[in-house]
């Protein structure tokens, strides 16, 4: 992996950017949700924490895509970060002087979901500039194992922190997000589609990345398929529940659930670095989200903390041979001067969708109940397997992660 590394130079700078955003993120969502539901004692205040990143997302992502092809997309991702910087800063300055309150809590999410709108489109279609394309596959499966080895230490650190010192979590939340704003200056000179950057914005150049999934079943299947299961199977919203009242293991508990997910995903994606998939793409892709699905089926029903990790785990490594087919066959599907708003699509559709299966998840278990929300999400996904696998028959005959034809149209 070393030896890759040093073949392909500006990918290290991205992976530290992508990294000290990851860990931050698994800080901040532990705090906020211990915060939020130690004030409120309310499902529906962790389905708000979920809404309140969602919507700007929605109505910023058309423009976000635009702006990735359009502009410099490391200045892009740099504004990003130093917006949410300042919030996270604000966001600790409030927690340590002020009685338990969770209005402002909304808004700054709101704030720092605009900034996050922003940055996705722009680093996922960077990322194909920083390596050569015969190595894509394996830079995005070392790239997210990467993460997500961050995204097991993220939350188990920021829960250890916020038990100790609630306001110290967003201390240094503050400075990993200082860095990564410092640290784009890394990625100048990537490749730049200097035809887009001149083109003028108008709605049928803010709107062809709409048009442009929509006229390939194979993406319009990829992302679809993904924003079911996001949006049923994401039990994100519902660690805070389980953690304080099923499995009663305290803020320490609730960091090392967050975590459990990236070992599972850690572990499959760094056998994808060195074994790369080579056949049977679509149908490998459609059976890890049915594992997805019964993970969480099972995490819905445990009642016992080493399951339940066990469960958060399993979900983790099938839902990163997902991610990894899915962003492969993606950006090597579309060409460089779309792939902003192509990855703003995705973002709408699997990124935001998070942030609104958290609603939906809060939802659902202020009217259901904690356990019966979690096993119809789980089991909801299993159901969307079954009807993707008949809609979209592209997705079963997929067989290689290689560029399709449609990538050398422009």
């Amino acid at each position: 992996m070393l030896q890759f590394l040093r073949a392909e130079p500006k990918l290290p700078s991205f992976i530290a950017i992508r990294a000290a955003d990851e860990v931050g993120s698994q800080m901040l969502n532990v705090a906020i949700g211990w915060y939020v539901y130690a004030a409120t004692r309310n499902p529906m205040s962790l389905a708000y924490v979920g809404l309140a990143q969602f919507v700007p997302n929605v109505g910023m992502v058309l423009i976000a895509g635009h702006v990735a092809d359009r502009f410099d997309r490391a200045k892009v991702i740099r504004i990003s970060f130093l917006v949410q910087t300042i919030c996270v800063g604000i966001f600790g300055a409030w927690v340590a002087s002020r009685v338990p309150s969770v209005g402002p809590v909304y808004l700054l999410l709101f704030v720092m979901g605009s900034a996050r709108s922003l940055c996705f489109p722009a680093m996922a279609a960077l990322l194909p500039n920083l390596v050569k394309s015969e190595n894509f596959p394996r830079g995005v499966a070392i790239s997210s194992s990467i993460i997500q080895i961050c995204a097991i230490a993220g939350p188990a650190v920021g829960g250890l922190i916020y038990a100790v010192n609630g306001p110290a979590v967003f201390v240094v939340v503050s400075c990993l997000y200082l860095f990564a704003t410092v640290s784009t200056r890394w990625l100048s000179g990537a490749a730049r589609p200097a035809e887009e950057m001149q083109s003028p914005i108008s709605e049928k150049s803010v709107l062809a990345g709409v048009r442009y999934v929509r006229a390939h079943r194979l993406l319009l299947g990829l992302i679809s398929l993904d924003l079911f299961a996001v949006l049923l199977g994401g039990v994100t919203a519902l660690l805070p529940i389980y953690a304080r009242d099923i499995l009663i293991v305290g803020p320490i508990g609730l960091g090392w659930l967050r975590a459990a997910p990236g070992v599972g995903a850690a572990v499959i994606g760094l056998v994808l670095a060195h074994r790369t998939i080579e056949h049977n793409a679509g149908k490998r892709m459609l059976a890890c989200v049915a594992g997805f699905g019964v993970a969480t089926a099972v995490f819905a029903i445990s009642k016992n903390m080493w399951l339940s990790l066990a469960a958060l785990m399993g979900a983790g490594g099938f839902d990163m041979v997902s991610v990894v087919i899915r962003q492969t066959l993606l950006q090597t599907s579309t060409p460089d001067n779309m792939r902003g708003r192509v990855s703003a699509v995705s973002w709408v559709f699997i990124g935001a969708s998070s942030e609104l299966g958290e609603f939906e998840s809060g939802a659902t278990a202020a009217l259901f109940g904690t356990v019966p929300a979690a096993l119809i999400g789980g089991l909801g996904t299993l159901v969307v397997v079954a009807l993707w696998a008949v809609i979209f028959p592209e997705l079963r005959g997929t067989d290689e992660l290689a560029a399709p034809e449609t990538s050398r149209d422009a």
